[in-house]
Parts: structure tokens; C-alpha cells; sequence
């Protein structure tokens, strides 16, 4: 596993988690770093992304204003912070990276997971009260 994923946990609605990913044998900065989520019986979800080349970031509507993705070079980790919490965000959440995203101009993939090479182990998001 090149990417380790962790942070999920247990929240009541309202509340907030940070998800961390991190890799010690991938420079994220030279990537393009992704976060989905699959809740059981869907489909695998875009959250947000973050490339290294370019800066761009980009969030699923379902989470804009209440998600935030950052990065920590010095860490060589991506964080995705969850506020605001509601039952449907209730997921497990993975983080991926693309090489080829990486470098492409065109963004109207970003989101689309088979464009993603590597990808962590996943992360449990239960929000319920």
C-alpha cells in the first residue's frame, strides 16, 4: 500500500474529522491527490482533489463549503477537513493518486476513479447521533 489513509471515525451530525493521507514512497506534491468515498451500495464518489503541478483544487458540490482540502509538504501529506458533518457524507473514504491527471490540461476527469493508479486503504466516516 503506497498510500495510508487514516482519521476516520465516529461523529455526531454537525461535527467534524480530518482526514489525513500520507505516503512514504510518493511525493505528493508530484501528484495529483484525490479523495472519494463509497457508501455501501453506490457507486464510487469524487470529493475533492488536489494537484501538485498546478494547484488545482476542486470539491463535489455536495461538500463545497464544508470540506476543505490542504496540504502539508513538510509531511508529505494531504488532509481533507470535514466540517459540518451530515449522515449522507457517512462513507468510507479513500484517497488516491494520478499520474496521468498529474499532467493533464484537461480537468473534466478529475473526478473519474479509473484515472487513478494508486490508492489507499480507506478510511471509516460514521456520522450518527
Amino acid at each position: 500500500v503506497q498510500l495510508q489513509a487514516s482519521g476516520g471515525g465516529l461523529v455526531e451530525p454537525g461535527g467534524s474529522l480530518r482526514l489525513s493521507c500520507t505516503s512514504a514512497e510518493i511525493n505528493l506534491e508530484e501528484t495529483h491527490l484525490g479523495w472519494f468515498r463509497q457508501a455501501p451500495g453506490k457507486k464510487r464518489e469524487g470529493v475533492s482533489y488536489i494537484n501538485g503541478r498546478d494547484g488545482r483544487i476542486n470539491y463535489t458540490d455536495s461538500v463545497k463549503g464544508r470540506f476543505t482540502i490542504s496540504e502539508d509538504k513538510s509531511k508529505n501529506t494531504v488532509y481533507l477537513q470535514m466540517n459540518n458533518l451530515k449522515p449522507e457524507d457517512e462513507a468510507v473514504y479513500y484517497c488516491a493518486s494520478s499520474t496521468i491527471l498529474y499532467y493533464s490540461p484537461v480537468h473534466t476527469q478529475d473526478f473519474t476513479p479509473d484515472l487513478y493508479d494508486r490508492w489507499g486503504q480507506g478510511t471509516q466516516v460514521t456520522v450518527s447521533s
